[in-house]
């Protein structure tokens, strides 16, 4: 059997194993702890193919995604004079994430809203608000709300789109990125106000 057909085989197996949201759940916290992927080359065909569980499914990934979180915030928060400097080789540079802490105690909550909704390594904001000793009721709050933007708003271009939501997704991730983020950086400053 090709890879190719060793793959796709095994992606069917996933898809129809009752084990398919537990596995999510599993993707979305590897993605937001060690593996600096985005779920959305999951998360996409997962959804188109299982529609009768999207909404589950962006509710498994966002709960994923917060146990990954407590986990991250809990490594910089006890461990980061053991394991930081591993953790900053693996995912970004000392210069980036000095910056990334210093925002995180001067922005807190909307920082780390915008680090979650894009998709970029969230690591380095977990391991900062913990490093920080940042609120871990705002932190996850911030999270929460992140994810779930992001996950629930590709249910929801999956609900729509349908077998059409990765064109849609290519096509409009940019601009569809951009808007949020200039809401939350809107909401962000309405609220120094």
């Amino acid at each position: 059997m090709s890879l190719t057909k060793n793959v796709k085989q095994k992606t069917r197996n996933f898809i129809d194993s009752k084990h398919m949201l537990s596995g999510i759940t599993v993707a979305s916290f590897l993605e937001s702890t060690i593996v600096p992927i985005p779920l959305e080359a999951v998360m996409v065909p997962l959804m188109q193919a299982r529609r009768e569980k999207l909404w589950l499914i962006a509710l498994m990934a966002t709960i994923g995604c917060i146990i990954g979180a407590v986990f991250g915030y809990a490594m910089g928060y006890y461990l980061f004079d053991l394991i930081g400097d591993w953790v900053i080789n693996s995912f970004s540079s000392i210069e980036q994430f000095e910056t990334v802490k210093q925002k995180m105690q001067e922005q807190g909550f909307w920082f780390v809203m915008t680090l979650g909704i894009v998709p970029i390594p969230f690591q380095i904001a977990m391991l900062a608000a913990g490093a920080t000793k940042y609120s871990l009721a705002l932190f996850l709050l911030a999270t929460t709300i992140a994810r779930s933007i992001r996950y629930f708003g590709l249910a929801l271009v999956v609900y729509y789109a349908g077998d059409k939501a990765e064109k849609v997704i290519k096509k409009h991730k940019t601009k569809a990125l951009i808007g949020i983020t200039a809401v939350v950086l809107i909401a962000w400053w309405l609220s120094t106000l």
